[in-house]
Parts: C-alpha cells; structure tokens; sequence
C-alpha cells in the first residue's frame, strides 16, 4: 500500500497524461488487489486460528484491537473494490478520464487509510499487551 500511495501514483502525477497514466494505474490495482485479496485469505486462514487458540478473556487487549481493527480494514477494502474500483475499470474502458481520476483519487484515499488502520493495528498489538 504504502508503494502505491507514497511512490508510484505520486511518481505518475507529475509528467503522465490521463490516457497513459489511468490505464497504467487500472493495471497495477489490477495485480496489487490479487496479492491483497490472497493476503487477506492467508491472514484468515492464519491468524483466526491462532486467535482462537487463546480464550477471548485471556487475549491481550492488543489482540483484540488488532483483530478488529483488521476486520474494519477488510470492510474497507471491500467497499474499495466493489464500488470505486470497478468504476475506476468501468471509466477507463469507456476513456472518461475525469470520471477515472476521481475514482483513482478515491482509491488513494481509501488506501491511505488502510495503510494508517494497518500501522494502527501493528502499533496495538505491540504496545497495548
């Protein structure tokens, strides 16, 4: 997240055109939301069980904290996909490049956040024990 927030999309803004940049960004979201989708299925797989293994009254606070602040980053990404996402495509295929640039500056906001949610998360569990 913090590449596509902090080095590409910057890196693209300042010389990159619409027609180029736009369809260049649908390609990587494309390939960066397949690794965040496996992601998240292995941090299910993986840490649900691990959290269970502990009594809930037992977990340190931080866990809990993590736990759902990852919940909310999920839901978060969820919304991204299924809503700003998929007009971003939608945009680019039809070359409404202003429509598309307000859906990538969406995207970058929702990513901003749940890059600041998952240092959240990490901070909690590590200070909050």
């Amino acid at each position: 997240m913090a590449f596509v927030a902090m080095a590409l999309r910057p890196a693209l803004n300042a010389d990159w055109l619409p027609p180029q940049r736009l369809p260049l960004m649908v390609a990587v979201l494309r390939r960066f939301f397949a690794v965040v989708i496996a992601s998240i299925a292995a941090l299910l797989v993986t840490g649900v069980p691990l959290l269970l293994q502990v009594p809930g009254n037992q977990a340190p606070s931080g866990w809990h904290a993590m736990a759902g602040i990852g919940v909310l980053m999920m839901l978060l990404f969820g919304h991204l996909f299924f809503a700003p996402w998929k007009r971003l495509q939608r945009a680019v295929a039809a070359q409404d490049w202003p429509e598309g640039g307000k859906r990538l500056n969406q995207i970058a906001l929702l990513v901003k956040i749940n890059l600041g949610l998952g240092w959240l998360a990490i901070a909690a569990v590590l200070l909050w024990r």
